[in-house]
């Protein structure tokens, strides 16, 4: 009798033991799944922190690069492929691209003849103003000849081409210019004449968005299609305009292109742009 109730005991406590082997063994597994959960938790939210974060200070940048701060505008600059450029094409870098929008310029074109001077209004043209400004910084302009002179129909006079191979006031290939490109401003879209005389604009081809550096001085009134920039307007040296313009041109771009070179040599010994006044 009393092996058998020591049997039973041994037993039940070896029934026992096991029962609390498995229960310690499922605690521990509980606890070790607890921290496994824990850890991911803990690590997503780390990765969902540091992608917030990367978002954030993207979008920051972004805002930076495509939003205009105030009293800017965003210019967007267009550089021409490399297999594109000719000779004529001068790499002078890029202007920034938030420009002020406020204000206004005077740019002096000092010629061989004397001044010529033009105002020029930011609200209405920030970009190319702010090209001049940046192709002046770099002497862009300096000792070169305006290459264009159209009598008849137009009465412009146009520069602004280094390499002075220009024909026409589109700049078609061929013709001098920096290495990139940016859009039409200020269009005379309800003007009439669209350009009167004493008005400056700016040359382009047939293309949208393919203002470069030339530029044409209006000296009697002209009817063009309202597709060039306004630039601005003359205030000082319209006679010496006049002046070139009576001497005549060569003919040399014949019908096609009209006009030729100025029989009165005319050099931009240089041009500048002055502070911004009123911005």
């Amino acid at each position: 009798m009393t092996s058998t109730k020591e049997r039973q005991r041994a037993a039940a406590r070896a029934r026992l033991e096991r029962e609390m082997a498995e229960r310690a063994a499922k605690a521990r597994k509980r606890r070790q799944t607890q921290a496994i959960i824990g850890a991911g938790a803990a690590l997503l939210l780390v990765v969902a922190g540091t992608v917030w974060l990367v978002a954030s200070l993207g979008d920051d940048d972004t805002d930076a690069t495509n939003t205009a701060a105030a009293g800017t505008s965003l210019c967007v600059w267009n550089e021409a492929p490399a297999e594109q450029r000719t000779p004529q094409t001068k790499d002078v870098g890029l202007p920034g691209t938030q420009q002020p929008n406020k204000g206004t310029q005077i740019m002096t074109i000092d010629t061989n003849l004397g001044p010529i001077t033009a105002k020029l209004d930011l609200a209405k043209v920030p970009c190319t103003a702010a090209s001049f400004t940046h192709l002046a910084s770099k002497n862009f302009f300096d000792n070169t000849k305006c290459h264009r002179l159209v009598t008849e129909g137009l009465k412009v006079l146009q520069c602004g081409d280094p390499s002075a191979t220009g024909k026409g006031y589109r700049e078609t290939d061929g013709t001098g210019g920096p290495h990139y490109r940016f859009a039409e401003e200020n269009l005379p879209t309800d003007e009439r004449p669209p350009y009167p005389e004493g008005v400056i604009a700016m040359a382009k081809s047939s293309e949208p968005g393919s203002t470069g550096s030339q530029f044409f001085i209006v000296y009697g009134d002209s009817q063009l299609d309202p597709s060039y920039t306004v630039l601005g307007t003359i205030t000082e040296g319209m006679d010496i305009v006049k002046k070139v313009g009576a001497a005549g041109h060569d003919n040399a771009f014949g019908e096609s292109a009209g006009g030729g070179h100025p029989k009165l040599e005319t050099v931009i010994k240089k041009l500048s742009m002055s502070e911004i006044q009123g911005g």
